[in-house]
């Protein structure tokens, strides 16, 4: 059983996973994660990890029995955890690489211990962004900017900052470069196009690609899968 709810964090989703019923298409430990420009804190089987920004699909080798999950919004993550996106990029990291193993043990148990464990890692992540510096509210409208399909330099442009720096930035709160996430931002516009059922030919300019074959190539590039064999995939489960 897998299900999602808004977090109290600003942007931020709270995730769960548990044995149950039939496999979700959404269950991480199911179904490829693929990119969306977010980072996660993850309980899994009493364990924290880190999952980085991915650039390209993830499949757990070993699938935890049991998750819960606080998904940040794009850019939100490095403050809060203390690391830089691009240091965790495509990995999935023990918190105790990041925070020391006493540190992580301890809130580990904590957030094990408690009946409702993805409550308790809320919890913990809404009380460390109270003592994390504020996001970057520059940061913030580019990630809107790129999420409406606005060219990089566009947005760049319009908020006045130089796209060297921009990048330069990008790396640090995202993990790659602004283009990088206005690809994988449109890929997923595109998927949400598919995934309500509107044709791959339409949903490809819909969603800001040149055309299908150019959707294709972005799935292909960004998740090693293609359009016909992810909604067949969503369609199985």
């Amino acid at each position: 059983m897998y299900e999602e709810r808004p977090a109290r964090l600003a942007g931020a989703v709270v995730w769960r996973r548990e044995p149950g019923a039939a496999a979700d298409a959404a269950d991480p430990g199911t179904r490829p994660v693929l990119p969306d420009g977010c980072m996660d804190l993850i309980w899994a089987d009493g364990r924290l990890l880190v999952a980085g920004p991915d650039t390209r699909a993830y499949v757990p080798r070993s699938p935890a029995a049991q998750y819960a999950g606080v998904r940040f919004a794009p850019g939100e993550a490095a403050g809060v955890l203390g690391v830089e996106a691009s240091a965790v990029r495509d990995e999935r990291v023990e918190l105790a690489e990041l925070w020391g193993p006493r540190v992580a043990r301890r809130l580990a148990d904590r957030v094990s211990g408690a009946a409702d464990r993805a409550a308790a890692l809320e919890d913990l992540v809404l009380r460390r962004a109270a003592d994390a510096p504020a996001p970057d509210p520059l940061l913030r409208a580019v990630v809107a900017r790129l999420r409406a399909g606005l060219p990089v330099g566009t947005a760049a442009d319009e908020l006045g900052i130089g796209v060297r720096q921009l990048h330069r930035r990008s790396l640090a709160a995202f993990g790659y470069g602004p283009k990088t996430l206005a690809r994988i931002l449109r890929l997923q516009r595109a998927l949400a196009l598919v995934t309500a059922g509107v044709p791959a030919a339409e949903a490809a300019p819909r969603a800001g690609c040149v055309d299908q074959a150019h959707l294709a190539r972005e799935m292909r590039a960004l998740t090693g899968l293609t359009i016909g064999g992810y909604v067949a995939g969503l369609r199985s489960a």
